[in-house]
């Protein structure tokens, strides 16, 4: 009997002894799990940077003046002088046309000039009439201008300095307007103007003559310099924007009508809120970007609003102060309120 009290004494010890050890056991992993939900981060400090107050606009490259060169009348091309790409001056002689015609009309001129004056001498003399001398008169200046007409339209000159861009009829070819192509096409490449079109909150900082660069996708390397050339004086009712001509020198003939260019136009500089483009997060399905703010050993999810991006920072609108301690790296895991130890 004495044995079997002991026994049982002995085996509710044992169950004493295996639940505490089962008791314990889960708290020291609770306590390691605490010990590894501290994150460890990387943080950078917000601060003020000067910032440029910049605007980007898209448009096309367009010549400073386009000419079309055709005849206005119905005459065959005798001999085109230039081809597609060929550089030509002002007043360079570009196509020349039959000039059956203008022979013809020139003797037909030179016949009725003397006609004229052998009829003039008449009439002082009282041999011919007034209305006569008067109807003579009218027909010679009527060849006069048929002659002068035609002597435009025979030899086509170039009115600009600049490049063909297109040719559109062979040596030999009758040219008629019902075509409505030109024989030539000639572009004045230097400078050349881009037109942007700007929101009318902007109208009073643009300025005639303010400096603007642009890019283009075809040349990633360059900046182009150049200004503003023309504001327009009123805003578009529909779409609130007004338009600005924008001009850039093109000495090397890089820049060719065209091509789609950005144009930068920065309006004043002011000090603004920066942080490492790094610290921003973005929060997925939505447009909110957020930064994880360090405080008291902890991360506050922060949204903030963005300004521009200027080389690896973001300038920040709203949502943050300067001066704030902002995570850079080890953003995986973490949340709202999560304990953090910052790293260097």
């Amino acid at each position: 009997m004495k044995t079997s009290v002991l026994s049982y004494k002995v085996l509710w010890l044992s169950i004493l002894l295996s639940g505490a050890v089962a008791c314990s056991g889960p708290a020291e992993e609770k306590n390691e799990d605490s010990a590894e939900e501290i994150k460890k981060v990387e943080t950078a400090f917000s601060e003020i940077k000067e910032v440029d107050q910049k605007m980007t606009l898209t448009g096309n490259v367009e010549p400073l003046e386009q000419n079309i060169i055709s005849p206005s009348m119905q005459l065959r091309i005798q001999k085109i002088f230039v081809e597609v790409g060929d550089p030509v001056r002002k007043g360079q002689l570009l196509v020349q046309m039959d000039p059956s015609q203008l022979v013809q009309t020139q003797l037909q001129l030179a016949h009725l000039e003397k006609e004229f004056a052998r009829l003039d001498t008449l009439h002082k003399a009282g041999s011919v009439s007034q209305q006569q001398l008067d109807q003579m008169r009218t027909e010679l200046d009527v060849t006069r201008s048929a002659y002068e007409n035609l002597k435009e339209n025979t030899r086509l000159v170039s009115p600009i300095t600049g490049i063909v861009t297109s040719r559109n009829f062979e040596n030999g070819d009758m040219y008629s307007m019902a075509t409505g192509a030109g024989i030539l096409t000639i572009m004045q490449i230097n400078p050349v103007q881009v037109d942007v079109h700007i929101p009318e909150a902007f109208f009073p900082l643009v300025k005639n003559g303010m400096p603007v660069s642009m890019e283009l996708d075809v040349y990633p390397e360059d900046d182009f310099e150049g200004e503003v050339y023309l504001k327009y004086p009123t805003i578009d009712p529909n779409t609130r924007t007004f338009t600005v001509e924008t001009r850039f020198s093109n000495q090397e003939e890089k820049i060719r009508p065209g091509m789609f260019g950005r144009v930068n136009m920065v309006f004043e500089t002011l000090e603004r809120v920066t942080v490492p483009d790094l610290a921003v997060q973005r929060q997925q399905g939505t447009n909110d970007k957020f930064v994880f703010v360090v405080e008291d050993g902890k991360v506050i999810r922060r949204v903030v609003e963005l300004g521009r991006r200027i080389d690896d920072f973001y300038e920040i609108t709203g949502g943050l102060s300067a001066g704030e301690e902002v995570v850079i790296a080890g953003h995986a895991g973490l949340l709202d309120q999560t304990p953090v130890e910052v790293v260097k």
